[in-house]
């Protein structure tokens, strides 16, 4: 960057002083004056130095917004920016040999940041250019490779104290924006075209009436022939593509007699253009073919999938991972870690491949791939997988699998197949929508044989005006209208619904599987049982604040109001417990065979004390060699757990528990809720839980309800799939219904919802079907001319909405 600009530096300023880059108080230890600026840290001076010796220091100090938040670069070299696997997963070729890249930055939230950033390239050489979304903190960077390396790009960014993380999933967010931007051009030229030429259908319309000059209306009907030919070879392809697809294929889409509708109408009214008489469908073309895209492009962004498999990887692996190469440990991108690499796994670190501890012990944290709520030691020989977490001490580990083939991968290839799985409710619709075509393509060529000796134009036209009236649009809405309305007030209940089938599914009856940690417990270790003298709590408090284990959270928070007292000789024992001394007396709490081994003998008033509730982790406390105390850490069950379970069986539901959990306490949980302890089951691996909903959906239906990505799989493979709030990515993509309230709170108004939502389902169907079975016989009696269709077409459609908007789903008053 250029040598510093520092002719002097005095370290300590004045009470007052505020920094000459971020405007915040410089009364730390670390502040410091240059050159009669003061600054609040290192940081600032930094990027500040950068800033005056690039020229910018007039645009940037004079912007009316300046950063609130203090500079602190990061320090790191980013040289795992420059690793091939990097580029393969995030760089992007451009033209002329230049390279593109997209950052989530730190610390990005007002003008200036966007500003400074994307006045990079003229801060690094070989930048060509920057521009920033600060709605996302998203910057997308071009560069020169043979002038610059991504690294030092992305230290120049941290420099100016915008720490840049590797955008996931920015190729399925373009090709997403692309697909939509298409769409949108699409229903953007087909709403101007119909527009326009709805205008000069009022004009012909307005000259029915009132008469109008030949020569006027010679010129508005070609007007509006070459008005909707675009229209109709442009948006409207996408119809006729579709319905050649269907046909190639030898199946019935909704979009073949739309694209008959549309193609007859056209020729039609082309035919009567040049004829110079009889009624020309190019307004009906125009607007049907805005309406459908308008349709389709809201059903697109409704249906939109999140469960994409690498997006999910991205969000719940780490983004890099430390590799031992020799003496040396360095980071790599995660994508570039291959089985026979060694891990470097530290505490808190997130594991990044699936292999065999080869050095080291440790406690991991498996709630979020298996559902244990309880830590878990491992130990030399032992097996890991991505996505768990190291608790406490380093591990390293030699890789077995990674990336798609791990664990972690594994799973979220199920569920990405699973989301896949079109349930049997819309095939169902699928094969009734099929039948309801071929029923109109006939009864339209009926209606033209049987006129046509008639007259061969009154003929055409009343066949046309049998498929513009008989247009799906009021059956195609009835169904996905209900839903969408009920989706909005459920939404406003804290209830999100992906899906019109799950609201079906959930008003018969079935199984429904629930998993605990999380979904009925409260998925926290909590402090829920305590026997010993209430003086020895500070002393263990003091010796538990050491230690980063979830027990000592629990001691925590249970006795947040009892003031810890101060320990010496420290010991922290994996898998074991805490001894130190207190006072000058020995304190050991942990695993009670652990305790046990250390004391000589048991408190005469523990030894007849009845036991711990089974669901409880127990834990042992003594004093000078003899167990005083003991306590018992459980994950609590939710307030609204018995009750909901038990509407849900009063309603016909047959409720089982399965869970990852140990099975001893899965069976007590199941107990205290009055479940049969044949329905519960415990220590179920993700792929058991996919395998038991598999068998249970042979023999009907099956819910499963869950919150953690060891659920993912089992909630992509039942019927319907219902995620609960505070549960992983993954299983929200996979669901069909997500609860925003924690627990089973709301489910039973979601199962109320659903019954209402198919009442008006059903009821719409029935007005649907019914309208086009009178408009049918109208249309092949002759008394329906396709002016006349044109106009009663969206009568139907009007209906179905008005009673759908009447119609009571879901409560609306709001959470």
């Amino acid at each position: 960057m250029g040598s510093t600009l520092t002719t002097e530096l005095t370290l300590g300023v004045g009470a007052d002083a505020r920094c000459a880059h971020c405007g915040l108080e410089a009364t730390a230890g670390d502040a410091r004056t240059v050159d009669g600026a003061t600054y609040c840290c290192a940081g600032c001076e930094t990027a500040a130095s950068i800033i005056r010796q690039s020229g910018l220091s007039g645009g940037f100090y004079a912007l009316p917004e300046r950063r609130s938040s203090r500079v602190a670069p990061s320090g790191r070299s980013y040289a795992e920016f420059d690793h091939e696997a990097f580029h393969a997963a995030h760089v992007k070729a451009l033209p002329d040999g230049l390279r593109e890249v997209q950052f989530y930055l730190e610390g990005v939230h007002c003008a200036s940041c966007v500003w400074l950033v994307e006045r990079v390239p003229l801060i690094v050489p070989g930048a060509v250019r920057a521009e920033l979304d600060v709605t996302r903190a998203v910057a997308r960077l071009a560069w020169d490779p043979t002038a610059v390396s991504l690294s030092a790009l992305a230290r120049a960014l941290d420099q100016l104290g915008y720490p840049p993380h590797a955008f996931r999933g920015h190729r399925a967010d373009e090709a997403r924006k692309a697909e939509e931007r298409a769409m949108l051009t699409r229903i953007g030229v087909a709403g101007a075209i119909a527009g326009n030429v709805m205008t000069i259908a009022l004009a012909l319309y307005s000259g029915i009436f009132s008469g109008m000059e030949r020569e006027f209306e010679r010129y508005f009907r070609w007007l509006s022939w070459i008005l909707v030919t675009p229209a109709l070879f442009w948006p409207g392809r996408t119809f006729f593509t579709s319905a050649w697809q269907a046909l190639k294929n030898k199946r019935l889409h909704m979009d073949v007699p739309i694209a008959l509708a549309l193609a007859l109408g056209y020729v039609q009214g082309a035919v009567n253009t040049l004829r110079d008489g009889g009624p020309i469908y190019f307004d009906a073309v125009g607007t049907l073919i805005f309406l459908l895209l308008v349709g389709r492009y809201l059903q697109h962004r409704a249906q939109r999938s999140a469960a994409d498999s690498a997006a999910l990887l991205g969000a719940l692996s780490p983004a890099t991972a430390r590799v031992v190469d020799g003496e040396h440990v360095k980071e790599v991108p995660s994508e570039a870690v291959l089985p026979g690499m060694t891990l470097d796994v530290r505490p808190g670190d997130t594991l990044a491949a699936d292999g065999t501890v080869v050095r080291g012990t440790s406690s991991l944290d498996l709630a979020l791939l298996t559902g244990e709520s309880r830590p878990v030691r491992v130990g030399e020989g032992e097996k890991v997988f991505a996505g768990t977490v190291n608790l406490s001490s380093p591990l390293r580990v030699h890789v077995e699998e990674a990336g798609i083939t791990s664990r972690l991968g594994r799973l979220l290839r199920d569920v990405e197949d699973g989301s896949r799985e079109r349930p049997p409710v819309v095939l169902l619709a699928d094969r009734i929508a099929g039948y309801f075509i071929a029923v109109v393509l006939v009864l339209a060529a009926i209606t033209a044989t049987l006129w046509w000796q008639r007259d061969m134009y009154f003929a055409i036209d009343s066949a046309i005006a049998l498929l513009v009236v008989t247009c799906p649009c009021a059956l195609a809405i009835a169904t996905p209208l209900a839903f969408t309305v009920a989706v909005g007030r459920a939404a406003g209940r804290g209830i999100l619904v992906k899906g019109a089938h799950s609201l079906e599914t959930l008003t018969g009856r079935g199984t429904i599987f629930l998993d605990k940690t999380g979904t009925l417990t409260e998925g926290r270790m909590e402090l829920e049982a305590f026997d010993g003298p209430a003086e020895l709590r500070s002393a263990i408090l003091g010796l538990e604040r050491h230690s980063r284990h979830p027990v000592a959270a629990a001691f925590a928070q249970a006795w947040a109001d009892v003031e810890p007292r101060d320990v010496v000789e420290y010991e922290e024992t994996l898998g074991g417990g805490l001894r130190g001394r207190v006072d000058g007396r020995e304190l050991i709490v942990g695993r009670p065979e652990w305790v046990l081994a250390r004391s000589a003998r048991v408190a005469e008033r523990l030894q007849g004390a009845s036991p711990l509730d089974a669901r409880l982790t127990p834990v042992l406390i003594a004093v000078d060699g003899e167990v005083v105390a003991r306590a018992g850490f459980g994950d609590p069950l939710r307030s609204t757990a018995k009750g909901m379970i038990g509407e849900l069986q009063a309603h016909g539901w047959e409720v089982r528990l399965l869970s990852g959990d140990a099975p001893q306490v899965v069976r007590a949980v199941a107990s205290a809720l009055g479940i049969p302890a044949e329905q519960a089951e415990g220590a179920a691996s993700p792929e058991r839980k996919r395998e038991a909903i598999a068998a249970a959906r042979a023999q009907g239906t099956v819910v499963m309800v869950g919150d953690g990505v060891n659920d993912a799989a089992a909630i992509a493979a039942a019927t319907v799939g219902i995620a609960v709030r505070g549960g992983a990515e993954a299983s929200m993509a996979a669901a069909d219904v997500y609860l925003a309230k924690r627990g089973v709170a709301s489910l039973g108004e979601l199962f109320a919802g659903a019954r209402r939502t198919t009442s008006v389902i059903q009821r719409n169907m029935a007005v649907a079907l019914g309208y086009n079975a009178i408009s049918v016989a109208m249309a092949m009696m002759g008394i329906l001319d396709p002016l006349f269709a044109a106009v009663l077409m969206p009568l139907g459609s009007v209906t179905v909405i008005l009673a759908t908007w009447r119609a009571t789903t879901f409560p609306k008053e709001a959470l």
